[in-house]
C-alpha cells in the first residue's frame, strides 16, 4: 500500500497531525488572548476608577473646607458617598484628638491615622468581608485649630471587574475570527505544501537510520536548500547529539551537590521557628543558587566553545592590541572592589588575528575571573601582549598562591579543582579558556609566575599578517 493512500485512510496523515497539533495551540492563544485581555481592562478600569476615588476625596475634603464651616457631613452628601446600586460605598472622618467624626468606624487607613502627604494614598481595604480600594488624606479640622482630620472613602471593586468583563466580552469575537481565519490559512498551506512534499516525503519514509545525504535527484528546486540543510544536519548530528549527552551528564553531575544543599536549607528554614536559624539557612540558600547559577552559565559557556566549526563568517580579522586593553579596562572595578591590581602591557603596533570578538570577550573573561577568585587579594594581575616569531601571545599572570607543579598539567580539564583551595568554583573556567582556544587554532601553556610563585596563562594565537 503506497503512502498516499495510507494517507488518504488517515492512518499515517501528517496533514491532520499538523492541524491537530496547531488548533491547540491556536485556542491556546485565544484563551492567552483574552487573559490578557482582561488584565489589561482590569488594570485600565483600576486606573480609571482610582483616578476618580482620589477625585471624589479631594472633592470631599474641600466641601468640608469651604461648604462646611462645622467640619460636618451633611445628610445629603453622606447618602451620595455611600450610594452604590448594587450594594454600598463608605467614607470616615477621624480626628487627631475625636476619634470617629462621621461614617464608618471600621474604616481606618492602613497603620493607623494621619498618612502624610498631600495627596491621597491609595489602598486595598475589607470591610464586612467585602473587598474595596479606598483613599485616604490629611486635612485640618475647620471647627478646631491644631486639630488634623482623616478623610476617607472606600467603593467597591465590583464596577471595576463589571468594565473588564465587558471590553473581554467586546473583544471575544474579533479575536476567535482572526483564530478562525489563521487556522483556515494554515490548513491550506499545510495541503498545498504536502503535495510538494511527498516524493521526498517517501524517500525518507523508506529509511530507518540511514544517515546519508538525500541527494538533489528528483527534490524540487524551492525544497533544494532545505534538502540541503538536511544533508549538512545529518552530518553533524552524531557529534551534537554526543556533545548534548555530555552536556546533561556534567549538569547533573555539578548541579546535584547546590540541589541538594537547597534541599537541606529549605528544611531547616521550615523545621526552625528560630529566626538566627532560618537566616543563615537562607543564606546558605543564596550562595547555593548563586553557585548553581555561575555553573549552569559555565556549562553553557563550555558547550557553547565545544560546537567549534568554523563556519564562513564566524571569523574576522581582529586587533589584538586595541581589543584588550577595551576588555580588560570593562573588568576594573571589580579587581578594585577585591583589592586587586588589575594592569594591562603590550606594545603600541597592532596585532592581528583572525577570530570571534565574542568567544575572546568569554575567553578573557575567564582567566579574569579566574585570577580575581584564587589571586587573593592585595595581589597583582597583569594582561600583555607580545609578539612570538609568526604567533601573538596573551599572557594572564598573577602574583598570588599559584598553583603546585604536580597539578599544573592538569590545568583546563574539565571539573578539575586544585586540591586544597577554599575559593568555590566549578573547574570549568579554564576548560572553556582550553575550548575557545582551540576554536581558534591557539593552544594554552601554564606556567608558574615569573618571581617563582603564581600563575601564569599564555594563548598563543598564530597571527593574521593581511593588511
Amino acid at each position: 500500500m503506497s503512502q498516499r493512500v495510507r494517507w488518504r485512510n488517515g492512518r499515517q496523515s501528517l496533514r491532520r497531525r499538523l492541524l491537530t497539533t496547531l488548533l491547540v495551540p491556536l485556542t491556546a492563544l485565544l484563551l492567552l488572548n483574552s487573559l490578557i485581555t482582561y488584565i489589561g481592562a482590569l488594570i485600565y478600569a483600576n486606573h480609571v476608577h482610582d483616578v476618580n476615588l482620589v477625585d471624589d476625596t479631594l472633592t470631599l475634603v474641600q466641601m468640608m473646607a469651604t461648604k462646611s464651616p462645622d467640619g460636618a457631613v451633611s445628610p445629603q452628601a453622606q447618602f451620595l458617598l455611600e450610594y452604590e446600586p448594587e450594594g454600598r460605598n463608605y467614607f470616615s472622618v477621624f480626628s487627631a484628638r475625636h476619634g470617629l467624626v462621621a461614617g464608618n468606624p471600621g474604616l481606618k487607613p492602613p497603620g493607623g491615622l494621619f498618612i502624610d502627604g498631600n495627596r491621597p494614598q491609595l489602598y486595598n481595604v475589607q470591610i464586612e468581608r467585602h473587598a474595596m480600594r479606598a483613599a485616604s488624606i490629611q486635612m485640618p479640622n475647620p471647627r478646631e485649630n491644631g486639630d488634623q482630620l482623616e478623610v476617607t472613602i472606600a467603593e467597591t471593586l465590583r464596577d471595576r471587574h463589571l468594565e473588564a468583563r465587558q471590553i473581554l466580552l467586546l473583544s471575544i469575537p474579533a479575536q476567535a475570527l482572526l483564530i478562525i481565519a489563521a487556522f483556515l490559512l494554515v490548513w491550506l498551506g499545510v495541503s498545498t505544501g504536502l503535495r510538494q512534499l511527498e516524493p521526498l516525503t517517501n524517500q525518507l519514509a523508506n529509511r530507518e537510520h540511514d544517515l546519508a545525504p538525500i541527494g538533489d535527484a528528483e527534490v524540487p528546486v524551492e525544497i533544494l536548500p532545505l534538502t540541503r540543510t538536511i544533508d549538512g544536519l545529518f552530518a553533524r548530528l552524531r557529534s551534537m547529539l554526543a556533545l548534548h549527552e555530555r552536556f546533561i551528564a556534567d549538569a547533573a553531575h555539578q548541579l546535584r551537590t547546590p540541589l541538594a544543599g537547597l534541599s537541606v536549607h529549605a528544611e531547616r528554614a521550615q523545621a526552625s521557628s528560630d529566626p538566627a536559624t532560618i537566616k543563615d539557612a537562607l543564606n546558605h540558600i543564596q550562595r547555593l543558587i548563586l553557585r548553581a547559577n555561575r555553573t549552569s552559565s559555565q556549562l553553557l559557556a563550555l558547550t557553547r566553545a565545544q560546537t567549534a566549526e568554523h563556519e564562513i563568517g564566524d571569523t574576522e580579522r581582529l586587533n589584538l592590541a586595541t581589543i584588550i586593553p577595551e576588555l580588560v579596562g570593562q573588568r576594573v572595578h571589580e579587581a578594585l572592589a577585591t583589592d586587586i591590581d588589575l594592569g594591562y602591557e603590550g606594545p603600541a603596533g597592532p596585532l592581528w588575528i583572525e577570530g570571534d570578538r565574542h568567544r575572546l570577550q568569554e575567553m578573557l573573561d575567564n582567566l579574569i575571573d579566574n585570577g580575581l577568585r584564587y589571586a587573593g587579594r592585595d595581589s597583582l594581575m597583569t594582561i600583555s601582549l607580545a609578539r612570538e616569531d609568526n604567533h601573538i601571545c596573551l599572557a594572564v599572570e598573577d602574583n598570588g598562591p599559584g598553583v603546585p607543579p604536580a597539578w599544573i598539567e592538569r590545568l583546563g580539564e574539565r571539573f578539575f579543582r586544585v586540591p586544597g583551595s577554599e575559593e568555590q568554583g566549578s573547574g570549568l573556567g579554564l576548560a572553556i579558556v582550553q575550548r575557545i582556544a582551540e576554536w581558534h587554532n591557539a593552544r594554552v601553556r601554564y606556567r608558574s609566575g615569573s618571581h617563582g610563585h603564581g600563575l601564569r596563562v599564555e594563548v598563543v594565537f598564530p597571527s593574521s599578517h593581511d593588511a
